[in-house]
């Protein structure tokens, strides 16, 4: 099959891209881009502007309007999905035969819809989406949220039948792609597009350690909560917490605590220079679905990287971080590190491991020949 152009649907607006899985779809449109593939994007948006900037690298942008206004409560149909049922984008995919790449089980309504019956569909999953709900419900502490969190998993799981219409679908990760492949036929893994072009890590020494991610999501609030009131606990050594939206419950952990900092409303500019200054960048996690992509970041641009074995495992990257797992062990390897110096050889060694598995132009091939097959 002769493949030069697609329809991508997005979940989300993917511009700017500075959160988990709209840095993946902006990467990855630009990558195919750039290798002549010409791209129609149907975006969802919910609070992000449409943007001029995504017409550089798409013959045409559709955005739809998501329709939050859906009761989460009711319904067989996941809150994600509902919430994004539009007729016109229907009605714009059958304007041609190209082939339909679905961002994430959200953007799968009309996967199974009989007018699509013999295009070429592809889903990109950014997770096992039920299992990453069953986790937010999990940590979630506000009763309503975690009633929420808890029947959409159910959804989710009853939903992810849908994949089965899909003629190729794409896992992010290693474990997604073992997990994937014992449900359905068809799995491929390619590795998460990013920004990173090449390794920029500074050799020397920094005097911080830092945890950054987006704080809103539970994960990432439950993360930098076990390092305030579990790590940091008794630690002089400074660590740095840059992210939008920390919780009431984290901003009360830092008080009272001068060596802990936490920075909001802070641009991915910002966030660079400090994963790049930083000594340590420590990045455990309590969720171990798809892949976390400022792993990715931290190992091109940053000095030490310590991880635990969820944030690493079957990512291939394992030799690269230092693994701790519990409290006592990341305090340990911390005080241990903040002594060191990063030197070149590491940064060489990333640059041959890290353009092997992640590098964009590569992954953007690879998933062009999946698609002639």
């Amino acid at each position: 099959m002769s493949v030069n152009k697609i329809h991508i649907v997005s979940f989300d607006n993917p511009y700017p891209p500075n959160y988990g899985g709209v840095i993946d779809v902006f990467y990855k449109l630009k990558a195919l881009h750039e290798l002549g593939i010409k791209i129609t994007l149907h975006a969802f948006e919910y609070g992000r502007k449409p943007t001029p900037e995504l017409n550089k690298f798409c013959e045409k942008v559709y955005y739809y309007e998501r329709r939050t206004f859906v009761n989460p409560f009711i319904g067989s149909l996941p809150y994600i999905v509902s919430t994004r049922k539009d007729e016109t984008l229907l009605e714009n995919l059958l304007k041609d035969n190209s082939p339909i790449l679905f961002e994430g089980l959200h953007t799968c309504y009309f996967l199974d819809h009989p007018k699509l019956k013999s295009r070429h569909k592809i889903v990109r999953m950014h997770n096992i989406e039920h299992e990453y709900y069953a986790k937010l419900e999990e940590v979630e502490s506000n009763y309503f949220k975690k009633y929420f969190f808890s029947k959409e998993a159910s959804r989710l799981k009853t939903y992810e039948n849908v994949l089965k219409h899909a003629n190729l679908i794409l896992a992010i990760s290693h474990n997604d792609e073992k997990y994937l492949n014992q449900h359905f036929k068809h799995v491929k893994y390619i590795a998460a597009f990013h920004p990173n072009e090449n390794v920029t890590s500074i050799s020397g020494s920094g005097d911080y350690c830092l945890y950054h991610g987006k704080l809103s999501v539970g994960e990432n609030d439950e993360a930098a909560r076990f390092l305030v009131e579990k790590v940091f606990n008794d630690l002089t050594i400074p660590l740095f917490i840059a992210g939008d939206k920390p919780s009431a419950a984290l901003k009360k952990a830092v008080e009272g605590k001068p060596h802990i900092i936490l920075f909001e409303h802070i641009s991915t500019e910002q966030i660079n220079e400090l994963i790049q200054k930083a000594q340590i960048n420590i990045l455990p996690t309590f969720q171990n679905t798809g892949i976390k992509l400022k792993l990715i970041n931290v190992l091109f641009q940053g000095r030490f990287v310590i991880a635990n074995d969820m944030m690493v495992r079957n990512t291939g990257l394992e030799n690269l971080c230092i693994i701790s797992n519990k409290a006592n062990e990341f305090k340990e390897t911390i005080k241990e590190i903040m002594t060191q110096t990063f030197d070149g050889k590491e940064i060489q060694k990333r640059e041959v491991q890290l353009k092997s598995q992640f590098e964009n132009r590569s992954n953007a091939t690879l998933l062009i020949e999946t698609l002639k097959q």
